[in-house]
């Protein structure tokens, strides 16, 4: 991995409340490549969203360096590195975090209007992005006249709106059957072969681990072990 996308070294966070010190990342060492889509696993409470937070800048960091396509995010600015977030990264979370009184094009447009894209340009591309997670026709519904799966496809969709180069997803499935699940694991997966967007994923779920390309497991806020899966992209192909 000469020229990874993503490079911790020696990452630490650590929570303090009143009395209590809590080491939730203890010197951690992960490096992605471009075009990887990567599972985070490991139990509750062993710090699999920390560092998801730590590497995307979401949280601050209380010891080493986290380098995203080169750039020391420590060495940015707050203003730098939300710029950079909103710019360069998409996320996908459990719970959607779609506005319930916006249609699904008008969510995945958002980002874009924030930006300050014009809104004739940002309507577009999020019609675009609704109709590379297979959702054109329902672009006009709210989130409540949607299914969990469909909701999950408008959330990757506004992931993907602004070309992102990493696409960080939390426990995506989380809140998903096993049927819809796969279908989003699928789609996830389709679009890092496709069109080689990055994914770092965290998740609880074995059965999305092992469509991925590599399972990075943690313990008590260590990585403890990698488990590179070199049949993930042929079945994948296979089963499509």
């Amino acid at each position: 991995m000469d020229d990874p996308i993503v490079e911790a070294a020696e990452l630490r966070k650590v929570y303090e409340t009143g009395s209590v010190h809590v080491e939730a990342l203890k010197g951690i060492d992960l490096r992605v490549a471009a075009g990887e889509m990567v599972a985070i696993m490991g139990p509750s409470g062993c710090g699999k969203t920390t560092l998801l937070n730590c590497l995307s800048g979401l949280d601050a960091i209380d010891g080493g360096d986290v380098r995203i396509e080169g750039r020391s995010l420590a060495a940015m600015s707050d203003q730098e590195r939300t710029d950079y977030r909103a710019r360069r990264m998409g996320f996908v979370f459990q719970f959607y975090n779609l506005m319930p009184v916006l249609s699904a094009v008008e969510n995945v447009e958002l980002p874009l209007l924030v930006a300050r894209v014009p809104m004739h340009e940002a309507r577009r591309r999020a019609t675009d992005a609704l109709a590379l997670v297979g959702l054109a026709e329902r672009a006009k519904h709210q989130p409540d006249e949607l299914s969990g799966g469909e909701r999950q496809r408008v959330t990757i969709a506004r992931a993907l709106v602004n070309d992102p180069a990493i696409v960080w997803a939390d426990e995506p499935t989380g809140d998903l059957d096993s049927e819809m699940a796969d279908e989003i694991v699928s789609l996830m997966r389709r679009l890092n072969e496709e069109r080689g967007f990055t994914f770092i994923v965290v998740t609880h779920d074995i059965n999305v681990g092992r469509r991925t390309d590599r399972i990075v497991r943690m313990l008590d806020g260590q990585v403890v072990e990698e488990q590179q899966l070199e049949v993930a992209r042929v079945r994948t192909g296979d089963a499509a």
